[in-house]
């Protein structure tokens, strides 16, 4: 095997650990909310792992990125630790957040996450926000916006799109459209289409098969290039699908919005099976082993970390240490 060969079969490796990763934390996830252990709920991101992954896979460590309501996948891909992620959806000390952002509002500026969003689209302008500055600074960063096809209609969306053409920002904005607003399909609320949006404002916009771990990695790294070399924004419209509900409240509301058979369509595209494919079955299952155990510790962790003292419940709610600009007036 030559050198160039061993690199990329280690490639695959890499995103298929991730893959198997986000898979097997949500599906962890989903017990906890089942047992009480996450109040609320999750919006889980199984079936949409190759998205998070591809992209991320085509970053720096110090990019940074936005993210949504459904947002574990792009935090764990971008390298936050899963315990203390999951220490965050059950509300503990340990979590990212010490327990305060929950499974919405996970960041970690650290690794560049600049935070999951409740807010639809609201993740787009912090995106630009941190491209220009990364440009300000001279700082070679690219800034990542991923959002839903809900986001499509909204005008923080399409003003940020604006900016980011007009000023020709380091920044890729990343559409995970999954044909389902909540449980409204997607071609009966958005005209036109994500990557006719883009082009509106003069940005290149492809449309990639969100269901393919590498070919969502190859589209980014062209984008993500482009970016640093100065070439401005980009789009990507990302077809994918989710497995589970919009919410795992659906379990308990027995929506039924979507048919058996379309579920099943997608499922047979699995994008954690399409990358297993590519691999030794032997170093699949060693894989495999190798994540069971680090969830099994990251649940161990998140367990085990105890819940926020109620009297320190007003804590952080405002800035504090913050220096007014030069000339500003307090």
């Amino acid at each position: 095997m030559t050198v160039r060969q061993l690199d990329s079969l280690r490639g695959l490796e890499s995103r298929y650990r991730m893959l198997r990763l986000i898979r097997g934390f949500e599906q962890l996830a989903l017990g906890l909310v089942k047992s009480g252990a996450i109040t609320g709920g999750i919006h889980p991101y199984i079936g949409q792992e190759a998205v998070a992954v591809g992209v991320c896979a085509a970053l720096r460590p110090q990019d940074r990125i936005t993210s949504t309501h459904r947002g574990h996948g792009h935090v764990l891909a971008k390298g936050a630790d899963p315990g203390r992620l999951l220490a965050e959806l059950c509300g503990r000390v340990d979590g990212l957040n010490q327990g305060r952002g929950g499974s919405m509002h996970a960041a970690d500026l650290s690794l560049g996450i600049l935070g999951a969003n409740g807010i639809v689209g609201a993740g787009a302008p912090i995106a630009v926000g941190a491209a220009w500055a990364a440009r300000q600074a001279g700082e070679d960063r690219v800034a990542v916006s991923f959002f839903g096809d809900g986001a499509l209609n909204q005008g923080v969306l399409l003003e940020s799109l604006n900016l980011a053409a007009m000023w020709q920002l380091p920044v890729l904005f990343v559409c995970e459209n999954n044909g389902y607003a909540t449980t409204l399909p997607a071609a009966t609320a958005v005209a036109g289409s994500g990557t006719g949006r883009a082009a509106g404002f003069g940005i290149p916009a492809v449309e990639v098969d969100g269901m393919d771990t590498e070919a969502v990695r190859e589209a980014t790294a062209l984008a993500v290039r482009r970016a640093r070399e100065g070439g401005g924004p980009a789009f990507l419209e990302c077809r994918t699908y989710r497995f589970e509900g919009h919410h795992t409240m659906e379990r308990r509301m027995k929506l039924r919005y979507r048919s058996p058979e379309e579920i099943e369509q997608w499922r047979a595209r699995d994008p954690l099976e399409r990358a297993a494919a590519a691999l030794d079955d032997g170093r699949r299952a060693a894989i495999d082993a190798e994540v069971d155990a680090e969830l099994a510790e990251a649940e161990r962790f998140a367990l085990a970390s105890g819940h926020p003292d109620p009297a320190g419940a007003c804590d952080h709610l405002y800035a504090d240490g913050l220096r007014p600009r030069a000339g500003a007036v307090a």
